[in-house]
């Protein structure tokens, strides 16, 4: 960089509250922030040409300390709670003073990128970070200017990620030392004493959360999203081990993005430049658009590494269950031009129900759609633990809870008003067990799953004949080309109904105490998507 436009960086720096930082290293490439990873004892370079690195003390995200700040913008709008922490200006004032201090000397890395591949609703983002490889993450995960475009590069939004910065939570506010806070009014998210590179990439995420629906009527999304080759665009909504990556990976369609949308009149676009992906027992049979995107350019995050062959096992998770790998899009080959697609055909929520008891796939009405949209269910598995082998419940509004800053029933109602202006089908598609519960049944197998997708997508579904269940009040094909009739009512391949008429009324009432604290917002219109609880199944097929 040159001196003048050091000079220049740290004269903006300066005004933002930065002052007397160090080198700054701009926009560096992805090599050159791998040299400095590894002079610096970051990580170590694999086989496959990516760097891994720990993330240290945090292996995810940590919800609890992540807060917003409460002032005359948020006030009345933020959906207060558990989810949004608020977190006072004055507090946020004095933390931001204190990083300030913390980054004197000290040399940083600076990166101006932008958010939503639509022109019109572009989010400049400068990022300044610690360490090199906080950098390389927002290179990979934000969507990369030309260098034209850095000429005059005027931020929207500042994200400061100083790992090593430690919060004193009683004199600044916080829960403990690590936080994530977002001021819309400074316009500016803190990050600190958290390596965890998934706070950069959600704070931007919940800040076009807020953004997006209040000012332009978008709505915005946690989904993965495809394009046919007929221009038919499908969109995939699902709670991590639902399969919303590997099912919207499909080699005959291309990719819009794994993550994060909007959906504008015109139709649908990537928030994003890249894609995070977990790596768990990764493998290039079940999963190989991500296992070959792992080359140079990738940053692997607390994965087991051969010290000597430096082979990664994906198999371990001796470090965390959430390995993950950060890549720019650009490592898929089959990649939708400019990230945008037509207004969705086909939307999909995905679900892993564990218990056994909905349909592989059904259709939903407009209300159904709202209903389930809000509740974001999905059943996990409890794992390895001793002594735990029931699934585990688990509800998340718009399948991202932990981001939408806005009530959940403000994403419901966009997405309400874009079904029936668009006359979208909407299918809800368990990707969880048949025969019975975990423990007994067996998982819906992955062929099935992708043939009743594909013969939605092919509008296949549409010349069947459908049957209702009578607790969830969905309606469900009796026939798909490629997929055993049988399994298509989860009932008929239970041996004992009553278990499965119990398991599926309990569920179904879990479903209703969830949505408790959402009826006095909803309205008869999102209600009358519930499922009917106290159903007594008699002539169910």
């Amino acid at each position: 960089m040159h001196q003048e436009n050091q000079e220049h960086l740290h004269s903006q720096l300066a005004q933002l509250g930065l002052h007397n930082l160090g080198t700054l290293y701009y926009n560096l490439t992805p090599a050159a922030l791998y040299e400095h990873c590894l002079e610096q004892g970051h990580g170590v370079l694999t086989d496959s040409g990516a760097l891994a690195v720990s993330t240290g003390e945090f292996t995810g995200r940590s919800p609890k300390d992540r807060f917003i700040v409460r002032d005359e913008i948020t006030e009345g709008a933020v959906w207060w709670g558990d989810i949004n922490i608020p977190f006072s200006s004055e507090n946020f004032d004095r933390l931001f003073l204190k990083m300030a201090a913390y980054l004197q000397g000290a040399d940083v890395y600076v990166r101006d990128a932008f958010v939503c591949a639509h022109p019109r609703y572009r989010l400049n983002v400068r990022v300044i970070t610690e360490l090199p490889w906080s950098s390389l993450f927002a290179y990979n995960l934000f969507q990369r200017p030309e260098p034209r475009e850095l000429e005059n590069f005027q931020p929207d939004w500042h994200v400061i990620c100083v790992p090593g910065f430690f919060a004193d939570p009683a004199q600044d506010g916080t829960r403990q030392h690590n936080f994530a806070i977002l001021n819309f009014t400074r316009r500016m998210v803190l990050i600190g004493g958290t390596a965890y590179t998934g706070e950069i990439k959600k704070s931007i995420f919940s800040a076009l959360n807020f953004i997006l629906p209040r000012q332009h009527d978008i709505l915005s999304m946690h989904c993965s999203a495809n394009v046919g080759a007929e221009g038919d665009t499908a969109i995939f909504f699902g709670l991590s081990g639902t399969g919303k990556t590997t099912l919207s990976s499909d080699p005959e369609r291309r990719l819009i993005g794994d993550d994060e949308h909007g959906w504008s009149p015109e139709g649908i676009f990537n928030f994003e430049g890249g894609c995070y992906a977990k790596c768990i027992h990764l493998s290039a049979e079940h999963e190989p658009q991500i296992y070959h995107a792992i080359r140079f350019g990738a940053l692997l995050e607390n994965v087991v590494v051969d010290p000597l062959t430096r082979k990664v096992d994906y198999s371990s998770a001796r470090i965390t269950e959430n390995t993950r790998v950060s890549y720019p899009i650009y490592h898929v080959d089959n990649i939708q031009p400019g990230l945008m697609g037509p207004v969705p055909r086909n939307i999909f929520f995905l679900t892993c129900d564990a218990y056994g008891v909905l349909p592989p796939i059904s259709r939903l009405n407009a209300a159904q759609a709202m209903y389930h949209f809000i509740s974001g269910y999905t059943a996990k598995i409890a794992g390895t633990e001793a002594g735990i082998t029931d699934p585990v419940t688990t509800f998340s509004a718009g399948f991202g809870a932990a981001f939408l800053p806005l009530h959940p029933t403000v994403y419901a109602g966009l997405l309400g008003r874009n079904m029936q202006r668009h006359q979208v089908h909407v299918w809800l598609v368990n990707t969880g067990w048949t025969g019975g519960a975990f423990g007994t049944g067996s998982r819906i197998k992955l062929a099935y799953t992708r043939s009743l997708i594909r013969a939605a997508l092919n509008d296949q579904l549409e010349r069947v004949p459908y049957a209702t269940d009578p607790i969830f009040g969905l309606a469900y094909p009796t026939e798909c080309p490629g997929v055993p009739s049988e399994i298509l009512n989860p009932r008929n391949t239970w041996a004992d109904k009553e278990a499965y008429d119990a398991t599926a009324r309990k569920l179904a009432q879990a479903f209703r105490r969830n949505f408790e604290k959402y009826a006095d917002v909803a309205g008869e219109e999102i209600l009358a998507g519930a499922p009917l609880a106290e159903a007594v199944p008699t002539q169910h097929g």
